[in-house]
């Protein structure tokens, strides 16, 4: 009874399960080998607004799986495959295990929060300092829509305030958020630090999310 009882899904289940398996961007995962669809949503961003170039150096924080590393690899010639151009360099970072990345050093299981993992990070920098940081960081979700916007604009607050200490004078910074109330606070925090923010949602965000990004250039900073 157990068996035949698990194998019924709900119909929430089976609509996911349907909407996933129909997605163009699953199926472009597989058939270019990237870790998750996630990487499409970079891509595409890349592609418009041209943050990735060779020989920058880019942290990816809440990096697990390493979708977003992948694409950075590739876009800042960091396996240095294209003598032409200069290699750039990849630092990943998740409180996750991330499995190894040709081209990128990850930090797995630290917190981006925690004082000891900046110092870490700057250890493993080749200048302390990076041109690009990117977030796909999101927490851990509670269903409580409220709550869980709260938190993961304070995620990207934090990650601003670290800023400080390891972005380069216009650099720039990729972070997701999920819509509501606080968004504005946040583009405004980010609006003080940087000369150039605006929201981006690629299409490989689904169309029923609230998840967008916030693309914010040419920062301030010392």
């Amino acid at each position: 009874h157990t068996t035949v009882r698990f194998l019924k899904k709900t119909g929430t289940e089976q609509w996911w399960l349907e909407r996933h398996l129909k997605d163009p961007f699953v199926k472009a995962t597989k058939r270019q080998h990237y870790r998750c669809r996630s990487a499409f949503k970079l891509l595409e961003i890349d592609d418009k607004l041209h943050i990735l170039r060779p020989g920058l150096s880019v942290l990816d924080c809440g990096a697990a799986p390493g979708a977003w590393s992948q694409v950075a690899v590739e876009r800042v010639n960091a396996l240095g495959t294209d003598p032409a151009v200069p290699t750039g360099f990849v630092l990943g970072v998740d409180l996750l295990r991330i499995s190894p990345l040709e081209g990128a050093v990850f930090l797995s299981e630290a917190d981006i929060a925690d004082p000891s993992t900046l110092r870490t990070i700057q250890g493993l920098l080749p200048a302390e300092k990076v041109d690009v940081i990117l977030s796909d960081m999101a927490p851990n979700a509670t269903g409580i829509k409220e709550l869980d916007h709260e938190k993961l604009i304070n995620l990207c607050l934090g990650l601003l305030n670290l800023s400080q200490s390891i972005l380069k004078p216009k650099g720039t910074m990729l972070c997701k958020f999920w819509d509501g109330h606080e968004s504005h606070l946040l583009q405004n925090r980010l609006k003080e630090q940087f000369q150039d923010v605006r929201t981006v949602k690629p299409q490989a965000s689904r169309k029923d999310s609230a998840e967008s990004y916030y693309l914010a250039r040419l920062y301030k900073g010392k």
